[in-house]
């Protein structure tokens, strides 16, 4: 018996995605405190996608480990050191804007030394996840919060 499944008819971003586009890699961290919350940073005036919220993080140049990205993204962005080790993959999303392709890879952190601060001009905010979607999000880390849901439980 064959059913239909709807997850099967091509959506927009499917039919985006077929379209040869420049591929980029790209790591955040959702920081998490004591109390599991969780911190979002806004993008800075003048960047694209600027006023929403993210997770932390940047791109991973070439021949470089997600890993390593992460730790140096989260220095030159946050002010703090995280370690290869504390770093916990959660999961991954991969969108389609209009001229690249975002493969966005999510991890968890609970350890950290030194207080994040907005090194690059972003508003920083600690947040419950039930109140995320107070907060607009790019639609690459907006797929990402139903993981994180999961994870906190």
């Amino acid at each position: 018996m064959s059913v239909e499944a709807n997850c099967c008819k091509p959506s927009g971003q499917d039919l985006k995605m077929q379209n040869n586009a420049k591929n980029l890699l790209v790591v955040a961290v959702a920081l998490l405190d004591s109390d599991n919350r969780i911190l979002i940073a806004q993008r800075p005036k003048g960047k694209n996608m600027d006023g929403l919220w993210e997770f932390p993080g940047g791109k991973v140049n070439t021949d470089e480990a997600p890993q390593i990205a992460l730790a140096r993204e989260i220095q030159e962005e946050l002010g703090i050191k995280i370690c290869t080790g504390c770093q916990l993959p959660l999961n991954f999303s991969s969108y389609r804007y209009e001229d690249f392709h975002l493969v966005l890879l999510l991890f968890a952190c609970r350890n950290w030394e030194g207080t994040p601060q907005g090194l690059e001009g972003q508003q920083l905010k600690w947040i419950k996840i039930g109140d995320i979607n107070n907060y607009p999000m790019p639609p690459a880390d907006e797929v990402l919060v139903a993981t994180l849901r999961d994870y906190l439980g």
